[in-house]
Order: C-alpha cells, then sequence, then structure tokens
C-alpha cells in the first residue's frame, strides 16, 4: 500500500511548483505550501489537500513552526538573479535557506528531503555565482545524510512548459523587436526540459529508496544552439527576425548593459553561466521509467492563440497522467 505523506513545499508558488503540487496531491499527499503573499495565488488556494500559509520562510522559527509533523521537505527555492536595493541575494536563497531548511529538518524529525538544484552547480568550480551558490546548497542539502534525513536532488537544464521564462520571454522580446534581435552566446548548447515530467519525477523519487542520497540531471530528448531555440520560438509565433549572434566580447558587453534594464533581462552573471550551457552528461534517469518530452511536441500549444493552447494542453495533460 503506498504511503501518502504530508509534505512542506518551499518555492511552491513559482513556475515548476504549481505543476508539482498538481502531481503531489493527485497522488494522494498533502502538500502546505509556504508564500510570502498567499492572497496572490489563488488560482491553487482551490486545490483539494492543499493549504497555502503565508510566511517568510527566512524568519527565525517559521521553518521550525510549519515543518513539524511533515514527513517530507521539498525546496524548490531559487532566483537566477538577485533582487537589487537590498533584496535577497544568491546567499540568501541558495546557501542559507539550504541550511535552515537542515538545521529544521533535523530539529523536527522529518526523514525526507528532495532539493531542486541546477545543471553544472558545483561549490567549488562554478564559473557563475549563481552555478556556485547552487551548488553549495546542493552539498548542504546532501551533508543532512548525517543526520538520517534522506536527500535527493535534481539538476535540470532550461525548464519549459505553459509558464516558462524562456520561450515565453524570447516571444515577447521577438514581438517587441523590429526586425533584428542580436543574440548573446548564440551557440550555447541546451537541452529543455518539460516543466511536468520534472514534476513527474520529483513525485517518483519521494517514495523510491532507490533515489536516496542520488544528484540527478534532468534534460529533455533533444539538443539545441540557443539561435536555434530562438530561431523556433519565432517560427512558432510567426514572427519573421533576423537573428544576429554576438561573439564572445560582444556578449559581455550586451550582458553588462542589460542588467540594468528593468527585469534584468540579462546579466553579467548569466553571461557567465552561459558558458557551460545546460546539457547532460548522459541520458534520463532510467530509474523513473518515463520518457522525456520534446519541445516540439509542447511549446507550440502554449506560444499560439491562446484559447487553442489553454484547450490542447489540457487534453495533453490528462493523456500524460496515465503514461
Amino acid at each position: 500500500m503506498t504511503r501518502n505523506y504530508q509534505i512542506c513545499l518551499l518555492g511552491g508558488t513559482g513556475f515548476v511548483g504549481f505543476h508539482l503540487i498538481h502531481h503531489l496531491t493527485e497522488a494522494g499527499h498533502t502538500v502546505k505550501v509556504l508564500a510570502r503573499h498567499r492572497e496572490r495565488h489563488r488560482n491553487i488556494l482551490v486545490l483539494p489537500r492543499l493549504d497555502v500559509i503565508e510566511a517568510d520562510v527566512h524568519a527565525p522559527g517559521v521553518l521550525d513552526e510549519h515543518f513539524a509533523g511533515c514527513d517530507a521537505v521539498i525546496n524548490l527555492a531559487g532566483i537566477l538573479n538577485p533582487r537589487k536595493r537590498g533584496g535577497e541575494t544568491f546567499q540568501d536563497v541558495h546557501v542559507a535557506l539550504s541550511r535552515k531548511i537542515v538545521a529544521a529538518c533535523k530539529e523536527n524529525g522529518v526523514k525526507r528531503l528532495l532539493h531542486m538544484s541546477a545543471l553544472h552547480a558545483d561549490a567549488a568550480a562554478g564559473p557563475s555565482e549563481y552555478l556556485r551558490t547552487k551548488g553549495e546548497g546542493e552539498d548542504i542539502a546532501h551533508d543532512a545524510a548525517q543526520y538520517d534525513i534522506q536527500v535527493t536532488s535534481f539538476r535540470p537544464s532550461i525548464i519549459f512548459g505553459p509558464g516558462d521564462h524562456f520561450f515565453n520571454r524570447f516571444a515577447r522580446l521577438l514581438k517587441r523587436v523590429p526586425v533584428v534581435l542580436p543574440l548573446a552566446c548564440p551557440e550555447t548548447i541546451y537541452a529543455p526540459v518539460f516543466v511536468e515530467d520534472v514534476a513527474r519525477v520529483f513525485t517518483r523519487a519521494l517514495l523510491n529508496r532507490g533515489t536516496f542520497g542520488q544528484r540527478y540531471e534532468l534534460c529533455g530528448p533533444r539538443r539545441y544552439t540557443l539561435r536555434q531555440l530562438v530561431e523556433y520560438t519565432a517560427q512558432v509565433i510567426g514572427r519573421r527576425k533576423l537573428i544576429v549572434g554576438l561573439g564572445d566580447r560582444l556578449s559581455r558587453l550586451q550582458a553588462q548593459l542589460l542588467a540594468y534594464m528593468p527585469g534584468q533581462p540579462l546579466t553579467y552573471d548569466n553571461y557567465l553561466s552561459m558558458q557551460v550551457g545546460g546539457a547532460c552528461d548522459g541520458e534520463f534517469p532510467a530509474l523513473f521509467e518515463l520518457t522525456p518530452t520534446a519541445v516540439e511536441a509542447v511549446v507550440p500549444y502554449y506560444l499560439r492563440h491562446h484559447n487553442e493552447r489553454a484547450q490542447r494542453y489540457q487534453a495533453y495533460r490528462r493523456v500524460g497522467r496515465h503514461e
């Protein structure tokens, strides 16, 4: 008989969290999501077996309060860029929070921890602060094994799906630029992975003892250059644009300039992360019995006409549940 867990989920109101919540609750688990602004997430408040609690996860005592009575904790918290003017830093979110999570798990007897890391995360050799802090946070999570906490971490490539921050961002950009799009690091290699596949992997790993202590890379079935992905996006949305790839010097300059624009579309730290790309060294982990979904099978459904994409994606998801 499958055991149903009481889970505390951090980062659950983000892109991956939204999809993961559905999979966890459909599997019969009860999920508690800690959110800084509860009322901003009314789209998930009505879900069964889900409780969204307004809480600052960085505040003293909050994790102890909400981890009590839980069987597992899932940490999806992460940022691509630090917030300016005294906001959260990479150290705050990736390192200090990971340390607080482990301490609260130890204090409250939580024996299962799933941790979201990043492809090529490396505390010592990561080329960017993002990848170094992601690596440090991942190592802190796995060090929890000394307290009999069973940890599994995941290192995904770019994650795509409805609401993603990659294809949707480039689609908006391509609609705005008049003729030419100058593209930094155009030959960087990525193997985007579908958000539903990531959510399935987390859910299947939760009760699987074979995943204890493991670190898994998660990539889609195909590799693309960044230029190919942007050109494909333009094709899907029907916008003819000239994609001009920038050399290394101009790519670096573009990143330094765009970091000062609203929303920070590209930063120098992003540029440094792009030097190692986003492709896995091996195949998708066979343990999860899942064939990763191709970009071409999903992206058109949410980048094209809004009404059609919603209907088709829901139909796709119903089929995907029964694979």
